[in-house]
């Protein structure tokens, strides 16, 4: 087995990455200009956006399910999780006059972020608290803003007490937590590479990740630059007569170089499940992580190198900023770069070459994947 996709041992990585005429992050507290540290100008691209990309291509390229997407609710997928290790969640059957009154089927089907799952002609309880009191004030909470009291208050309050009563029965100890918590771990990649808080409905707990990542910043103070663009096209009819062109916005920096260091710990990684196939996948991830992201508004974004420190064991054998510290870029003579030929890159490891063991940092091999 190549020893960077080993999940028994410690590793590191260096990522460099570069976008040219695009907005790589954009902030929405700031009309979506690209992200910069305000004292530096640095440019800013957070670790949430590039896992974002990783989920992604995980998904559409890899086929492999991931738990953080908008195709089915967080707390339907965990409740599913407890099913699936046995547990048999508070349930109640709808009676006619329930299932004919339109305006108690709508209000149930938005309570699923208060732990009330509409299923059909059931509603499954997945919330911790079993007292029928506190049961009501989840389904009857904004009822009178709502001006559904008088229509809806009897029926929910019987529907409380009818759940109470099935909530009791229902007992979820700590092992059983953790059975759910492993089987969505098993099933969900970027639970298992990143972690997740599993809380928010039927409480699965919380899962650390083993891989974590830092915000990219990039080599050089980068330019946010918030260009007017136009369209022939015409929203609302009425506007025909006084112009023949609306405007918009379109921000973006001319260049800019970014660095992400990365950090995977095998002892979380041994509680999650990660495997050598978890590995090899991130890695590809990683090295192919614009290739399916293109879009008008980010330019080009290219990944121009990847360098992985693998130790020899679970401790490790160096201090990671030491071992950072040897992929150095250095910038040539130009004040204003413009492409990846600008900088200079002095890595540990040619490309193309791997487990080089480094001199200096017994038992640490780095590879260089692009």
């Amino acid at each position: 087995m190549e020893r960077y996709i080993d999940p028994t041992k410690r590793h590191e990585f260096v990522l460099l990455f570069d976008v040219k005429d695009g907005n790589p992050n954009g902030d929405p507290d700031a009309g979506n200009m690209p992200r910069v540290d305000p004292e530096t100008m640095h440019g800013i691209v957070t670790d949430v956006a590039i896992k974002r990309k990783i989920r992604d291509y995980v998904a559409m390229v890899l086929g492999k399910p991931i738990f953080i997407q908008s195709q089915t609710a967080l707390n339907t997928i965990i409740f599913q999780a407890y099913q699936d290790v046995g547990v048999k969640l508070a349930t109640i059957e709808l009676n006619e006059e329930e299932k004919e009154n339109g305006e108690l089927m709508n209000w149930l089907s938005q309570l699923e972020e208060k732990g009330l799952v509409l299923e059909g002609n059931q509603v499954i309880y997945t919330g911790e608290d079993v007292k029928e009191k506190d049961i009501r004030e989840k389904l009857t909470e904004g009822l009178e803003e709502a001006g559904l009291k008088k229509q809806l208050g009897t029926l929910l309050r019987n529907m409380a007490k009818r759940l109470a009563q099935a909530a009791n029965n229902m007992k979820i100890d700590e092992q059983t937590r953790q059975k759910a918590q492993y089987a969505l771990c098993q099933k969900y990649y970027d639970i298992r590479m990143f972690g997740a808080v599993m809380s928010t409905g039927l409480n699965a707990g919380q899962v650390r990740g083993p891989m974590q990542l830092t915000f990219s910043r990039s080599i050089d103070p980068v330019f946010p630059w918030d260009l007017t663009i136009t369209r022939s096209a015409i929203t609302k009819e009425s506007d025909r007569r006084r112009k023949q062109t609306e405007m918009g916005r379109k921000p973006l920096i001319p260049y800019g170089l970014y660095r992400l260091h990365g950090f995977y710990n095998p002892f979380l990684g041994e509680k999650t499940g990660v495997t050598a196939e978890d590995l090899a996948d991130f890695w590809d991830a990683l090295v192919h992580l614009f290739a399916f992201d293109h879009s008008a508004a980010r330019g080009e974004m290219n990944v121009r190198a990847l360098y992985i420190f693998s130790h020899e064991n679970a401790k490790g054998s160096a201090p990671a900023h030491k071992l950072f510290d040897l992929v150095k870029v250095e910038r040539r003579q130009q004040e204003a770069p413009r492409s990846f030929h600008d900088y200079v890159l002095l890595g540990p490891a040619d490309e193309g070459q791997k487990d080089v063991f480094l001199e200096g940092f017994s038992g640490v091999t780095v590879t260089r994947l692009v």
